[in-house]
Protein backbone atom coordinates (compact mmCIF):
# COMPACT_ATOMS: atom_id res chain seq x y z
CA UNK A 1 0.00 0.00 0.00
CA UNK A 2 1.51 3.30 -0.95
CA UNK A 3 1.63 5.93 1.31
CA UNK A 4 1.18 9.15 1.16
CA UNK A 5 1.41 12.42 3.18
CA UNK A 6 -1.03 15.27 3.26
CA UNK A 7 0.23 18.26 5.09
CA UNK A 8 -3.30 20.26 5.76
CA UNK A 9 -4.05 23.77 7.60
CA UNK A 10 -7.56 23.41 6.42
CA UNK A 11 -7.86 26.28 3.91
CA UNK A 12 -9.52 25.97 0.34
CA UNK A 13 -5.61 25.08 -1.07
CA UNK A 14 -4.87 22.43 1.03
CA UNK A 15 -7.91 20.98 0.51
CA UNK A 16 -7.32 20.99 -3.48
CA UNK A 17 -4.36 19.54 -3.52
CA UNK A 18 -5.98 16.80 -1.21
CA UNK A 19 -8.32 16.28 -3.66
CA UNK A 20 -5.61 15.97 -6.49
CA UNK A 21 -4.18 13.10 -4.68
CA UNK A 22 -7.05 11.40 -3.80
CA UNK A 23 -8.03 11.72 -8.01
CA UNK A 24 -4.53 10.87 -8.74
CA UNK A 25 -4.73 7.68 -7.06
CA UNK A 26 -8.15 6.83 -7.38
CA UNK A 27 -7.39 3.01 -8.47
CA UNK A 28 -4.68 2.83 -6.50
CA UNK A 29 -4.91 1.12 -2.23
CA UNK A 30 -3.20 4.46 -0.72
CA UNK A 31 -2.51 4.93 2.79
CA UNK A 32 -3.64 9.14 3.01
CA UNK A 33 -1.46 10.70 6.43
CA UNK A 34 -3.71 13.89 7.07
CA UNK A 35 -1.31 15.86 9.20
CA UNK A 36 -1.77 19.08 10.94
CA UNK A 37 0.58 20.84 13.81
CA UNK A 38 0.00 23.87 15.79
CA UNK A 39 2.14 26.32 17.89
CA UNK A 40 0.16 28.34 19.89
CA UNK A 41 1.51 31.83 20.45
CA UNK A 42 1.93 31.57 23.89
CA UNK A 43 4.89 28.94 23.05
CA UNK A 44 7.53 31.12 22.85
CA UNK A 45 7.19 32.48 26.27
CA UNK A 46 4.65 31.08 29.27
CA UNK A 47 4.07 27.86 27.32
CA UNK A 48 7.89 26.37 26.96
CA UNK A 49 8.57 28.03 31.29
CA UNK A 50 5.12 25.99 31.97
CA UNK A 51 3.12 28.55 33.28
CA UNK A 52 0.10 27.58 35.42
CA UNK A 53 -1.89 29.34 33.18
CA UNK A 54 -1.47 27.16 30.73
CA UNK A 55 -1.50 23.74 32.05
CA UNK A 56 -3.81 21.71 29.09
CA UNK A 57 -3.20 24.17 26.70
CA UNK A 58 -1.74 21.79 24.38
CA UNK A 59 -4.46 19.27 25.14
CA UNK A 60 -7.45 22.64 23.83
CA UNK A 61 -5.26 22.77 20.42
CA UNK A 62 -5.15 19.09 19.55
CA UNK A 63 -8.67 18.56 20.69
CA UNK A 64 -9.69 21.24 18.51
CA UNK A 65 -7.39 19.90 15.83
CA UNK A 66 -8.61 16.19 15.65
CA UNK A 67 -12.25 17.95 15.50
CA UNK A 68 -11.33 19.51 12.67
CA UNK A 69 -9.49 16.58 10.98
CA UNK A 70 -12.43 14.64 11.80
CA UNK A 71 -14.56 17.00 9.85
CA UNK A 72 -12.26 16.68 7.20
CA UNK A 73 -12.01 13.16 6.55
CA UNK A 74 -16.00 13.18 6.38
CA UNK A 75 -16.08 15.75 3.62
CA UNK A 76 -13.55 13.46 1.68
CA UNK A 77 -15.40 10.14 2.46
CA UNK A 78 -18.29 12.20 1.43
CA UNK A 79 -17.24 13.70 -1.72
CA UNK A 80 -14.95 10.32 -2.92
CA UNK A 81 -16.24 7.37 -1.06
CA UNK A 82 -13.23 5.29 -2.38
CA UNK A 83 -13.10 1.70 -0.35
CA UNK A 84 -9.22 1.87 -1.44
CA UNK A 85 -8.29 4.86 0.00
CA UNK A 86 -7.61 4.79 4.16
CA UNK A 87 -7.12 8.01 5.94
CA UNK A 88 -4.86 8.57 9.10
CA UNK A 89 -5.67 11.89 11.12
CA UNK A 90 -2.13 13.14 12.77
CA UNK A 91 -2.41 16.45 15.25
CA UNK A 92 0.69 17.44 16.45
CA UNK A 93 2.36 20.26 18.53
CA UNK A 94 5.40 20.53 16.30
CA UNK A 95 6.90 22.74 13.25
CA UNK A 96 5.00 21.52 10.64
CA UNK A 97 8.45 20.58 8.54
CA UNK A 98 9.90 19.20 11.45
CA UNK A 99 6.63 16.63 12.11
CA UNK A 100 6.90 15.97 8.64
CA UNK A 101 10.89 15.12 8.42
CA UNK A 102 9.79 12.95 11.70
CA UNK A 103 6.84 10.93 10.09
CA UNK A 104 8.91 10.39 6.59
CA UNK A 105 11.10 8.26 8.34
CA UNK A 106 8.91 6.91 10.88
CA UNK A 107 6.24 5.84 8.96
CA UNK A 108 8.29 5.22 5.07
CA UNK A 109 6.52 8.17 3.26
CA UNK A 110 6.29 7.55 0.04
CA UNK A 111 5.11 10.61 -1.17
CA UNK A 112 3.99 14.15 -0.01
CA UNK A 113 1.43 16.20 -1.95
CA UNK A 114 0.25 19.81 -0.31
CA UNK A 115 -0.44 23.17 -2.44
CA UNK A 116 1.70 25.66 -2.89
CA UNK A 117 0.11 28.45 -0.97
CA UNK A 118 -1.14 28.54 2.40
CA UNK A 119 -4.30 30.30 4.44
CA UNK A 120 -2.84 33.17 3.95
CA UNK A 121 -2.23 33.27 0.04
CA UNK A 122 0.97 35.39 0.29
CA UNK A 123 1.12 35.10 -3.59
CA UNK A 124 4.79 36.83 -3.26
CA UNK A 125 6.44 33.54 -1.58
CA UNK A 126 6.98 31.06 -3.73
CA UNK A 127 5.45 27.69 -2.54
CA UNK A 128 5.07 29.54 1.07
CA UNK A 129 7.76 28.63 2.93
CA UNK A 130 6.73 25.27 4.38
CA UNK A 131 6.98 24.11 1.23
CA UNK A 132 9.92 24.95 0.61
CA UNK A 133 11.64 23.70 3.51
CA UNK A 134 9.40 20.81 2.56
CA UNK A 135 11.23 20.05 -0.50
CA UNK A 136 14.51 20.69 0.92
CA UNK A 137 14.24 18.37 4.10
CA UNK A 138 11.76 15.95 3.77
CA UNK A 139 13.87 13.29 1.89
CA UNK A 140 11.26 11.99 0.03
CA UNK A 141 9.22 13.40 -3.44
CA UNK A 142 7.36 16.25 -2.82
CA UNK A 143 4.37 17.57 -5.58
CA UNK A 144 3.26 21.21 -4.98
CA UNK A 145 -0.23 22.02 -6.21
CA UNK A 146 -0.76 25.66 -7.28
CA UNK A 147 -3.86 27.17 -6.46
CA UNK A 148 -7.28 26.87 -7.98
CA UNK A 149 -5.73 24.10 -10.39
CA UNK A 150 -8.25 21.77 -11.28
CA UNK A 151 -7.19 18.04 -12.01
CA UNK A 152 -5.77 16.63 -14.96
CA UNK A 153 -4.28 13.30 -15.86
CA UNK A 154 -0.48 13.39 -16.28
CA UNK A 155 -0.65 12.14 -19.54
CA UNK A 156 2.01 14.52 -20.57
CA UNK A 157 5.25 14.70 -17.89
CA UNK A 158 7.73 17.42 -18.54
CA UNK A 159 11.27 16.16 -17.08
CA UNK A 160 13.79 18.96 -17.49
CA UNK A 161 17.35 18.02 -17.14
CA UNK A 162 21.30 19.18 -17.40
CA UNK A 163 21.68 15.08 -17.68
CA UNK A 164 24.55 16.17 -14.17
CA UNK A 165 21.95 13.66 -11.85
CA UNK A 166 23.86 9.96 -12.02
CA UNK A 167 19.94 8.71 -12.38
CA UNK A 168 18.87 5.67 -9.90
CA UNK A 169 15.98 3.70 -10.74
CA UNK A 170 14.77 3.79 -7.17
CA UNK A 171 15.05 7.65 -7.07
CA UNK A 172 12.78 7.81 -9.86
CA UNK A 173 10.08 5.22 -7.96
CA UNK A 174 7.21 7.58 -7.91
CA UNK A 175 7.81 8.99 -11.39
CA UNK A 176 7.97 5.53 -13.00
CA UNK A 177 4.38 4.59 -10.54
CA UNK A 178 2.67 7.68 -12.40
CA UNK A 179 3.54 7.12 -15.78
CA UNK A 180 2.59 3.25 -15.83
CA UNK A 181 -0.54 4.22 -13.59
CA UNK A 182 -1.55 6.77 -16.20
CA UNK A 183 -0.48 5.62 -19.09
CA UNK A 184 1.92 8.68 -19.61
CA UNK A 185 4.56 10.50 -22.17
CA UNK A 186 7.84 11.58 -20.29
CA UNK A 187 9.35 14.56 -21.92
CA UNK A 188 12.88 14.51 -20.83
CA UNK A 189 14.02 17.89 -22.03
CA UNK A 190 17.90 19.12 -21.85
CA UNK A 191 17.88 22.65 -21.60
CA UNK A 192 21.82 23.69 -21.87
CA UNK A 193 23.38 26.87 -22.85
CA UNK A 194 24.96 25.44 -25.82
CA UNK A 195 27.86 23.25 -24.35
CA UNK A 196 28.12 19.65 -25.89
CA UNK A 197 27.54 16.81 -23.38
CA UNK A 198 30.44 15.94 -21.78
CA UNK A 199 31.24 12.15 -21.30
CA UNK A 200 29.55 11.95 -17.67
CA UNK A 201 26.48 13.45 -18.83
CA UNK A 202 26.21 11.00 -22.05
CA UNK A 203 26.52 7.77 -19.48
CA UNK A 204 23.72 9.64 -17.31
CA UNK A 205 21.70 9.99 -20.38
CA UNK A 206 21.77 6.39 -21.20
CA UNK A 207 21.22 4.97 -17.82
CA UNK A 208 18.28 7.42 -17.71
CA UNK A 209 17.02 6.02 -20.98
CA UNK A 210 17.39 2.53 -19.74
CA UNK A 211 15.19 3.93 -16.36
CA UNK A 212 12.51 4.89 -18.91
CA UNK A 213 12.31 1.17 -20.54
CA UNK A 214 9.13 -0.07 -21.02
CA UNK A 215 7.40 3.67 -20.71
CA UNK A 216 6.48 6.35 -23.59
CA UNK A 217 9.20 8.76 -23.41
CA UNK A 218 11.36 11.35 -25.61
CA UNK A 219 14.39 13.19 -25.60
CA UNK A 220 14.76 17.27 -26.65
CA UNK A 221 17.32 19.45 -26.74
CA UNK A 222 16.69 23.33 -25.99
CA UNK A 223 19.85 24.83 -26.38
CA UNK A 224 20.95 28.33 -26.04
CA UNK A 225 18.86 29.43 -22.80
CA UNK A 226 18.03 28.69 -19.20
CA UNK A 227 15.60 26.70 -17.06
CA UNK A 228 12.82 28.75 -17.00
CA UNK A 229 13.00 30.09 -19.99
CA UNK A 230 13.43 26.27 -21.89
CA UNK A 231 10.60 25.32 -19.46
CA UNK A 232 8.00 27.68 -20.42
CA UNK A 233 8.90 27.59 -24.18
CA UNK A 234 8.01 23.88 -23.91
CA UNK A 235 5.31 24.21 -22.29
CA UNK A 236 4.08 26.87 -25.39
CA UNK A 237 4.52 24.17 -27.63
CA UNK A 238 2.74 21.06 -25.97
CA UNK A 239 0.16 20.89 -23.20
CA UNK A 240 2.34 19.63 -20.03
CA UNK A 241 0.32 18.23 -16.92
CA UNK A 242 2.73 17.72 -14.79
CA UNK A 243 6.77 18.88 -14.12
CA UNK A 244 9.23 16.70 -12.66
CA UNK A 245 12.99 17.91 -11.37
CA UNK A 246 15.41 16.61 -9.63
CA UNK A 247 16.76 18.49 -6.98
CA UNK A 248 20.49 18.28 -7.61
CA UNK A 249 23.44 18.34 -5.11
CA UNK A 250 26.21 21.24 -5.84
CA UNK A 251 28.87 22.45 -4.39
CA UNK A 252 28.52 25.34 -1.84
CA UNK A 253 29.40 28.55 -4.56
CA UNK A 254 27.18 26.73 -7.07
CA UNK A 255 24.50 26.12 -4.96
CA UNK A 256 24.59 30.22 -4.31
CA UNK A 257 23.75 30.42 -8.33
CA UNK A 258 21.36 27.04 -8.95
CA UNK A 259 19.50 26.87 -5.89
CA UNK A 260 17.17 29.26 -6.86
CA UNK A 261 15.86 27.85 -9.67
CA UNK A 262 13.77 25.50 -7.69
CA UNK A 263 12.32 28.39 -6.04
CA UNK A 264 11.99 30.89 -9.12
CA UNK A 265 10.19 28.30 -11.33
CA UNK A 266 7.41 28.78 -9.10
CA UNK A 267 6.52 31.87 -10.29
CA UNK A 268 6.01 30.56 -13.79
CA UNK A 269 4.39 26.88 -13.21
CA UNK A 270 0.37 26.71 -13.30
CA UNK A 271 0.68 23.02 -13.25
CA UNK A 272 1.90 20.48 -10.49
CA UNK A 273 5.62 20.32 -9.71
CA UNK A 274 7.19 17.35 -8.27
CA UNK A 275 10.48 17.36 -6.67
CA UNK A 276 12.64 14.75 -6.09
CA UNK A 277 15.57 14.98 -3.83
CA UNK A 278 19.35 13.82 -4.75
CA UNK A 279 19.21 11.03 -2.26
CA UNK A 280 15.98 9.59 -0.53
CA UNK A 281 16.37 9.40 2.89
CA UNK A 282 14.21 6.30 3.83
Amino acid sequence: MKKILLPTDFSDNAYNAICYALKLFKNEECAFYLVHTYTPAIYQAEYVLHSPGQVGLGDVHQTRALSQLQKLMDQLHEDFNNPKHLFVPHAAFNLLVDEIVDMVQKEHIDLIIMGTQGATGAKEIFLGTHTVHVIKKAGCPVIAIPPHFDYETPKEILFPTDYEVDYKAVQLDQLLDLAREHISRVEVVHISTGYELGEAQLRNKAELEEILDGIAHLFHDMPNQDVISGINNFQMKKKVNLLVMIQNKHTFLERLFIEPVIKKIGFHITIPFMVIPPTLKK
